[in-house]
């Protein structure tokens, strides 16, 4: 814990300290629970070593209705415990659920945590699970065993004796749990990541499985997936069984064996025969905690290793626990400016943009296109903010501001993103293009549905606005995901939108609707930036920006780089004997018969 860093560990920890009123209520709880836990000792104290001899019914009737009503106040205050116990684990919850969301929709580009999936919020769950158990009410019973001992003492010294040595034994069981069960959990937990990976990857990508006759070979390697977590699994509850069974065995053989000391020395005269009983009844709450830590020790052990990773995961660079303040900047309105840019993909080692450099006023409309693997997707996001510039030289600017000193909820307001991979929702077409904002208006969803030119489309829908599209839009064809992203792209009017390759499943109706939609971004002074791949996608645009190997090879208005890219192609095609058509730059330049620029559209 030591290699962590202290912000991070200190924010989850305050999380916890932010529940030490209910903790204080259920340690005063546990106290009373402790001292009525005596009831039943001292009863068969009373009855044994008065009653009997006395023979009087009205004693043993008043000690009975009196040991009745202190068991039901022991019922209630432990019933209220248990309730108090499981608002700690919500109230925890509720306070670092919202981050850990975050972070985990943010994984892919957090630095080398792409392949996190849901462990962090698994491991929320191990943890509120725990709070919310016994597990932590044993901690609160354990200050009380030493005062159980002493009573024990009081009976007799040797008693008292008898059931200390007791209870170091369960101790070192306990101690020995610890050990045995720290490595085999940590091997569950592996093996369970490793196991739930492979389920959701295959869960997502189902299509491909049964397309490519991949059922087979994964299931076999699903079996030896799930067959080592099951080893890994029964390791680590035969480890804490093992030190359970041994607890058990131990705890009944001292309640049994302190009552043939006790015998002993009751034949001497030494003891009461209630003593004997009162002594084996408070010797069994005295190792109670101990037995009960040891039952809750593979839980406790889960939760503490969850705390230890999202602890890592809220220490990782650029995962604090929220947005640092910024002040509140002007939208912006005028231009986008790229200096130096160097980025990557997260954990990547080599660079793939290096040195991009290009500005832009409002009304502009970039095109960018190159071979693949040149960086045109990388520049995508890291023009959105999806990336961070891979040096302290290296700027994205809006209107001179850097995009990193907006939040990023408020910068999302001035970005529209039709990503590659649309991902879209589950829920209704109308929450989609709103981007499941809850103050978005009728108008404003309707607004950016006619700028994709998409509304005639989606009031044909079964439901219309409100139609269901399924996970990730399953219940739409791949042109329905591809316009309504669109639309959520253009929603509010957005400053910068960026488009990368945005007619991938478009038919001809879909394409002139995004010709006219970039249209629409520059004609209300809007910069749209578009990765290319087809002609038709540059003729609403006035620039063009030509990267190979993620630097720059050209950039200047439209017409004039796609001549020097023809005449470069054609200068190659002459020297090697043969024209090379492969290629995305050769694709987008090789027709500039219709490229018009959007006045003349």
């Amino acid at each position: 814990m030591a290699a962590l860093a202290p912000k991070a560990a200190n924010e989850i920890a305050a999380a916890l300290k932010q529940q030490r009123a209910i903790l204080l209520a259920v340690g005063i709880f546990s106290g009373v629970l402790n001292v009525l836990a005596l009831t039943g000792a001292f009863y068969m104290l009373q009855v044994y070593d008065r009653v009997l001899p006395s023979g009087s019914v009205a004693t043993l009737i008043g000690l009975t209705v009196l040991m009745g009503g202190l068991y039901i106040a022991f019922g209630l205050l432990d019933f209220f415990r248990i309730r108090l116990m499981s608002r700690v684990g919500m109230r925890f919850d509720r306070l670092v659920s919202g981050r850990i969301f975050a972070l985990v929709h943010s994984a892919a580009v957090s630095a080398q945590r792409a392949d996190a999936s849901l462990e962090p919020i698994r491991d929320l769950d191990q943890i509120r699970g725990f709070l919310s158990g016994m597990g932590p009410a044993s901690l609160f019973d354990l200050p009380w065993m030493p005062i159980y001992l002493a009573v024990i003492a009081m009976l007799h010294p040797v008693l008292g004796a008898f059931a200390l040595a007791g209870a170091m034994i369960l101790a070192l069981l306990t101690g020995l749990a610890e050990v045995m069960s720290k490595a085999p959990t940590a091997a569950a937990t592996a093996s369970h990541r490793e196991r739930h990976g492979l389920a959701e990857a295959a869960r997502r990508n189902g299509e491909a499985v049964q397309a490519l006759g991949m059922g087979q070979h994964l299931a076999r390697r699903w079996q030896l997936v799930n067959d080592r977590y099951m080893t890994d699994q029964m390791r680590a509850a035969d480890a804490t069984t093992l030190m359970g069974t041994l607890a058990r065995v131990v705890r009944f053989m001292l309640q049994s064996g302190i009552l043939g000391l006790g015998a002993f020395y009751a034949i001497s005269g030494a003891l009461s025969p209630g003593a004997i009983i009162a002594g084996s009844i408070t010797l069994s709450r005295a190792l109670a905690p101990l037995d009960s830590a040891i039952a809750h020790w593979r839980g406790f052990m889960g939760a503490r290793q969850s705390y230890r990773r999202l602890v890592m995961l809220f220490s990782e660079p650029g995962a604090g626990l929220g947005d640092t303040p910024q002040v509140a900047l002007p939208e912006p309105r005028d231009t986008l400016q790229v200096s130096k840019l160097v980025a990557s993909p997260p954990a990547a080692r080599q660079p793939t943009l290096k040195g991009i450099d290009f500005s832009l006023a409002a009304g502009d409309g970039l095109g960018i296109i190159g071979p693949t693997a040149s960086g045109k997707s990388t520049l995508a996001r890291t023009l959105v903010g999806v990336w961070k510039p891979g040096s302290p030289a290296s700027a994205v600017r809006l209107d001179g501001a850097a995009i990193d000193q907006w939040s990023s909820d408020r910068l999302g307001r001035h970005i529209g993103y039709l990503p590659q991979d649309i991902a879209l929702f589950g829920g209704t077409v109308a929450a989609n293009i709103a981007r499941f904002d809850p103050t978005a208006r009728d108008e404003e969803i309707i607004a950016a549905a006619r700028a994709a030119g998409c509304h005639d489309m989606i009031v044909q829908l079964e439901a219309g606005y409100q139609t269901e599209i399924g996970e990730s839009g399953a219940n739409l064809s791949g042109g329905q995901r591809q316009r309504i992203a669109l639309a959520r792209a253009l929603f509010r009017d957005p400053f910068l939108v960026v488009l990368d390759e945005p007619n991938a499943n478009l038919d001809q109706q879909g394409e002139t609707a995004l010709t006219q939609a970039i249209i629409g971004v520059r004609r209300r002074r809007g910069i749209a930036i578009v990765i290319a791949h087809r002609p038709a996608t540059l003729s609403s645009l006035n620039k063009v920006l030509v990267i190979a190997n993620g630097q720059t090879q050209d950039f200047g208005p439209r017409d004039e780089v796609l001549r020097r890219v023809l005449k470069a192609q054609a200068g190659a095609a002459a020297v090697s004997g043969t024209r090379n058509t492969a290629g995305t730059t050769a694709e987008a330049a090789s027709d500039t018969s219709d490229i018009r620029e959007p006045s003349d559209a």
